[in-house]
């Protein structure tokens, strides 16, 4: 189940670039609740309570339910917008979450075992191809991130996305089957392995061109 937060909200009694800029001031941060084919709502938040949970991290896949007046707002952030030159929040969209939502999300992808991996013992690195994988959730379902278990891959091996068991609930929103991870193999690696197997295949060829041994005087005699 989906850890659900809480947001304390007030009610905005005007709209427009005006009344934002008089929040702001006011140590708050213009949001607007909309989707579920209701009307949007217009509301600010605390300035500092939302930088923590922005700085919190995951903010854009965690489900919140926004406390209005003692009224719940079921809803999961869909975008907010920073102050180009102090990179603090200046406003929020939130997208209200009705029952048996479905909707898309980009998750981060957390790898397990990369230090067992055999290719990353024989020198190879891990590639992740994929930071963070796009995936359709019902809102109660929302993964907090996708693990990965490397710790079966060699070098020049690649883990899939059609490997990784997903939650009840969810599924990727890509038909491809998305590569996650691949392990590189080390500089001068295939150069090695071709020389390698060169070498057994020049060995006869140089003793077919070997000078003949001389035969023995004994012999010479007969």
């Amino acid at each position: 189940m989906t850890t659900v937060k809480e947001l304390k909200a007030t009610a905005r009694p005007s709209v427009g670039k005006g009344a934002a800029r008089a929040e702001r001031r006011a140590g708050r941060v213009p949001a607007v609740i909309y989707g579920d084919n209701k009307a949007p709502l217009a509301i600010s938040l605390d300035d500092r309570e939302l930088r923590l949970r922005i700085a919190a991290g995951r903010f854009l896949t965690t489900i919140f339910d926004v406390n209005l007046d003692g009224t719940k707002h079921r809803v999961i952030p869909r975008d907010f917008h920073l102050d180009p030159v102090r990179d603090f929040p200046i406003h929020v969209d939130f997208l209200r979450l009705g029952q048996g939502t479905t909707i898309r999300v980009s998750v981060p992808l957390h790898l397990k075992n990369t230090e067992t991996a055999p290719g990353v013992k024989r020198g190879g690195t891990i590639n992740i191809v994929t930071h963070t994988v796009e995936l359709e959730a019902e809102a109660d379902a929302i993964p907090q991130f996708i693990e990965a278990d490397v710790g079966t891959l060699d070098i020049g091996s690649s883990l899939h996305l059609s490997t990784i068991a997903l939650p009840k609930g969810v599924k990727p929103v890509s038909r491809d089957d998305v590569t996650l991870v691949t392990v590189v193999p080390p500089s001068g690696y295939n150069e090695d392995k071709a020389a390698t197997a060169a070498a057994p295949a020049a060995a006869p060829a140089a003793a077919a061109k070997a000078p003949a041994a001389a035969k023995p005087a004994a012999e010479k005699k007969k």
